[in-house]
């Protein structure tokens, strides 16, 4: 068990000819020279930041605390990857949950690869870093998946091939921002699963959505059980509605499905008549608000 112990406490040397080993806690780091440009360095873990457009929110406290231990008796095996931020510091790409988890273990310099790349490469190797690890809730994931659309002008097709990701798991990913926001925090909680939120945008309507989702949480419904839940809710409006307007044609119901991907909520189009009606656009907080506001004023 020792001689394994002691191997794995070479594993960055090993991978990374000329690199540091890693450091514990009870360790005095030596003096390092700077490298300027890309490559490995070691810098204080102080003058590294989180990105503001890191697509991770929720670190879980137990699994830091276990990475804290882990990395006081083992030291850093895998390097953060960084950019150097324009007013001093390095900004993380690569690495925040190991840099948190460090800061636990009372490591005070860190191994870092050090990338000179443009913000919208940055988020796009965090995002895809995240996904390969698995790290991401699926509210997170389309979050990620909205602002490379938004911001850094994806295509769904293309940014299934960046990712790696069937162009429908991006679809049915995106989708999940139509929710409303209380039920998008019972999936980030992981109160609900992916499926249970699929499911549930098939009510079409937010109040029962809602409703649906209180209901699968205390009942601890699977996600067939709320696909019946949400059949039975939709029954009664099968067909023409009590006033008499038609279903939306397929047109309509394109243009809207669009409309969602673009603004990131929901959106209903209601037809008055030929080439007359009015369009709905739905937000649950201010900052929703100013999400869309910024994206129809671009």
């Amino acid at each position: 068990m020792s001689e394994r112990r002691k191997a794995l406490g070479r594993g960055l040397a090993a991978l990374l000819p000329g690199a540091p080993s890693p450091m514990r806690a009870s360790e005095t780091p030596a003096p390092r020279p700077a490298l300027l440009g890309d490559g490995l360095r070691v810098v204080a873990v102080e003058d590294i930041h989180p990105s503001r457009a890191q697509p991770r929110k929720a670190f879980d406290e137990a699994r830091l605390g276990e990475l804290a231990d882990s990395i006081r008796a083992q030291g850093i095996i895998q390097p953060l990857v960084v950019r150097v931020r324009p007013q001093g510091g390095y900004e993380l790409i690569a690495g925040e949950r190991r840099w948190r988890a460090a800061q636990r273990a009372g490591i005070h310099e860190l191994p870092v690869v050090v990338r000179d790349v443009a913000e919208a490469r940055a988020f796009e190797m965090a995002l895809v870093e995240n996904l390969q690890r698995e790290d991401l809730n699926a509210i997170e994931e389309a979050e990620g998946y909205q602002r490379l659309i938004s911001e850094f002008g994806y295509t769904q097709e293309s940014l299934a091939s960046q990712v790696g990701k069937d162009r429908s798991t991006v679809t049915n990913a995106l989708r999940l921002l139509r929710l409303p926001g209380p039920v998008r925090e019972l999936v980030v909680s992981g109160r609900l699963g992916m499926g249970h939120a699929r499911a549930l945008l098939g009510a079409e309507d937010d109040g029962a959505i809602e409703r649906l989702s209180r209901l699968a949480v205390a009942r601890g419904l699977s996600v067939r059980q709320v696909e019946a839940l949400v059949r039975r809710e939709r029954r009664p409006a099968a067909g023409p509605k009590a006033n008499g307007t038609a279903r939306p044609s397929a047109a309509v119901r394109d243009l809207t499905e669009r409309l969602q991907r673009a603004l990131g909520t929901k959106v209903r189009i209601v037809e008055a008549g030929p080439g007359r009606g009015h369009l709905e656009i739905h937000y649950h907080s201010l900052d929703d608000l100013d999400s869309v506001l910024a994206k129809v004023l671009r």
